[in-house]
């Protein structure tokens, strides 16, 4: 299995608008991904303005599918003005 971690920085008044669109991409994955086994937007409890998004997937084709479906593509354009920064993205192997 593939963990991902990602760390997305929101600008200050723009995280009402960065969960709605987030919120829309998370249906679509859990109902259109089943190598998906977990998708969560977290949000830090210092810092309202970064979220992570914690992702497991059963292996690097479920991820490779993942980052190339429509939808995750147009969530990510709509998301593009709420960022604050690039994403940071740390991938990670499951210890079995």
């Amino acid at each position: 299995m593939i963990g991902v971690v990602a760390t997305l920085k929101v600008q200050e008044g723009k995280g009402a608008e960065f969960e709605a669109v987030f919120k829309d991409l998370t249906a679509q994955v859990k109902a259109n991904e089943p190598g998906c086994l977990m998708y969560q937007l977290t949000k830090s409890r210092t810092d309202p303005t970064v979220y992570k998004v914690l992702e497991m997937y059963v292996d690097a084709d479920a991820l490779k599918h993942h980052g190339g479906t429509d939808y995750f593509k147009a969530a990510g354009a709509k998301m593009g003005p709420c960022m604050g920064g690039r994403p940071e993205i740390e991938y990670l192997d499951a210890v079995e």
